[in-house]
């Protein structure tokens, strides 16, 4: 049985973490983790503002702490909850330590991450991608699932393959965790930056055949210009609800065009769900 990850803020639960790991979950007939990370210098209130406001600060933390403590404990007894009534496997961790180094050290021994892409794990709100978000992603140690703050139930998939060994990888990865997703379209999409290049997938022969073992019913699709904007005009303009599956860079490692700066401008412009994959 697959062991998937769902990661979650106590004091601002997301929703959509919650609706997409409960459905790949059943997708996947995993057992979820629902992995709260409360962080223990981490406070829904300002520790200063306290210290300076109020003479006797010590005892007025310790009112704040409790009430914190509530809103943490009330965030996973929802997540229980939720589990219940969609009857799946699940058990839950309460992290304690340090928020970043805390997942790390989770995803090691998981099969994926599902996270929402404006998590960040401090009182100040952050635009999309979050430093957290760029930290787990450069060291994380299995696949992860970028989601946005709306769910929408996935009904295609679409993989990006740029011929590099990091964008064949997460498609490896995609098809093992989720090959009850054959039911739903596949489109593979190349994007050639240079215009007199041929129409074809790299390695076409030994890409088209592999894909029709695990997804035979996959569409291809090459676009020519500028990876970004086109697969950025090429995504925005479907109607279907989609997850894109990507590579990404690692430390040292260099993918032409399939990287995590192509993640992040995915993240920016789309609400879409994000599955990413290192080498």
């Amino acid at each position: 049985m697959k062991k998937i990850l769902a990661v979650f803020d106590g004091f601002n639960m997301s929703k959509s973490t919650l609706d997409y790991a409960v459905q790949l979950t059943k997708v996947a007939d995993a057992h979820l983790v629902g992995v709260f990370l409360d962080e223990f210098i981490y406070r829904s209130y300002n520790l200063v503002k306290v210290m300076k406001t109020y003479e006797n600060y010590g005892e007025k933390m310790k009112e704040l702490d409790a009430k914190d403590q509530k809103k943490r404990d009330a965030a996973a007894q929802k997540f229980q909850k939720a589990c219940n009534k969609a009857g799946i496997h699940f058990s839950i961790h309460r992290d304690k330590g340090f928020a970043i180094n805390d997942l790390k050290q989770e995803s090691m021994f998981a099969d994926l991450v599902v996270i929402n892409e404006f998590e960040a794990f401090t009182r100040n709100k952050q635009e999309s991608p979050t430093w957290f978000i760029k930290d787990l992603l450069r060291d994380v140690q299995c696949p992860v699932l970028v989601v946005p703050n709306n769910f929408k139930k996935v009904d295609k998939i679409v993989l990006l393959y740029d011929g590099g060994a990091s964008s064949l990888y997460a498609v490896k990865m995609f098809s093992y965790l989720f090959d009850s997703f054959m039911e739903v379209p596949v489109e593979v999409v190349t994007v050639k930056e240079d215009a007199m290049a041929t129409s074809r997938l790299p390695d076409n022969k030994l890409m088209r055949e592999f894909i029709k073992r695990h997804f035979p019913k996959a569409s291809f699709t090459v676009i020519k210009g500028t990876v970004e904007n086109q697969i950025t005009g090429h995504l925005r303009h479907h109607k279907e609800n989609e997850l894109v599956v990507l590579g990404a860079y690692r430390r040292s490692e260099f993918s032409r065009w399939l990287k995590t700066s192509l993640a992040d401008i995915l993240m920016t412009e789309l609400d879409t769900p994000l599955f990413i994959a290192h080498l």
